[in-house]
């Protein structure tokens, strides 16, 4: 599978702050390529720089197999973009808008009625813009992008503020175009429950950082299993535990003990035999937890 996007040490300061910091990106042709970190992780900013409105301080870009901003033209002719939220004129209806938008970059006022049937909005292209839901408006921004006919989609927090159902029509519009347009997605998303069940690829930033990036079947193998276990004498179980090398967090009376396979977990428990054992639990860690944990916002428990 070839790469759509590669950078290379791509790095942005705001004054004496990295906003991207050594950032290497891998979106490979044909993925939908959930960006994720908390707010002003860097994302927007590595957008930004992706779609030219900004220049890197340093570190290279390559999309397409050319470099970027070298070919700067022929590049963004083959990409759509929303980034952060889009100004439309609410007076006009939804096709007046696209029809500003073909004006503007000279495109042929042909493919407006296509985009408006992708995206479900061509019931109500003719509705001024400012009786549109949320929903319908993200809709139209993604009808805008669409416009040129992209190889490349990027998307900056499509489903912010979308209530599930809202969520919900736009992940399926992502899926029918990768596949039936054999598009290449971006999106960047500070909620991984949100984006978790149509990406194909995960990139995870924080601080500027990029901290993972994989497929999410490689994220999801990172949910490792805890057993807790709670027994009488807490202290003298931790110690026991330890001793062997059992990486233990002690949490009162109850031990939480990282579990690879079922040879561990009796081993574990013929040690704990001698210390009253009143309770067992298994538990699993969700991707979430797993994101929230590697940006910084999990529980210390």
């Amino acid at each position: 599978m070839d790469d759509v996007i590669i950078t290379h040490q791509l790095t942005r300061k705001y004054g004496k702050q990295f906003s991207v910091n050594g950032l290497h990106l891998k979106v490979p042709k044909g993925s939908i390529y959930g960006f994720l970190g908390p707010n002003g992780a860097g994302k927007t900013t590595t957008i930004r720089m992706l779609t030219g409105l900004i220049r890197p301080d340093m570190g290279e870009i390559h999309m397409f197999g050319q470099a970027f901003p070298k070919h700067r033209i022929s590049i963004l002719q083959r990409i759509g973009a929303l980034v952060e939220s889009p100004s439309y004129y609410g007076h006009l209806s939804g096709r007046q808008n696209l029809k500003l938008i073909c004006t503007l970059l000279n495109i042929p006022q042909k493919k407006i009625t296509e985009v408006l049937q992708i995206v479900r909005l061509l019931p109500y292209a003719d509705k001024a813009v400012k009786k549109y839901s949320l929903g319908m408006k993200q809709r139209l921004a993604i009808a805008s992008a669409l416009i040129r006919e992209p190889d490349l989609l990027i998307l900056d927090e499509p489903t912010n503020g979308l209530d599930p159902a809202g969520i919900e029509e736009i992940r399926g519009l992502m899926l029918n175009l990768v596949k039936e347009k054999e598009m290449t997605i971006l999106l960047s998303s500070h909620i991984l429950s949100e984006v978790e069940a149509v990406v194909s690829h995960v990139g995870i930033i924080n601080q500027g950082s990029l901290l993972f990036q994989g497929t999410i079947g490689e994220l999801r193998s990172l949910s490792q299993q805890h057993l807790l276990v709670e027994v009488a004498f807490p202290d003298a179980a931790y110690h026991s535990l330890t001793d062997k090398g059992y990486p233990v967090v002690l949490h009162g009376t109850t031990l939480q003990i990282p579990i690879k396979h079922e040879n561990e977990q009796r081993e574990i428990f013929h040690l704990l035999e001698d210390y009253q054992i009143r309770q067992v639990k298994i538990e699993s860690h969700s991707l979430e937890q797993i994101f929230l944990d590697m940006t910084g916002r999990g529980s210390s428990v």
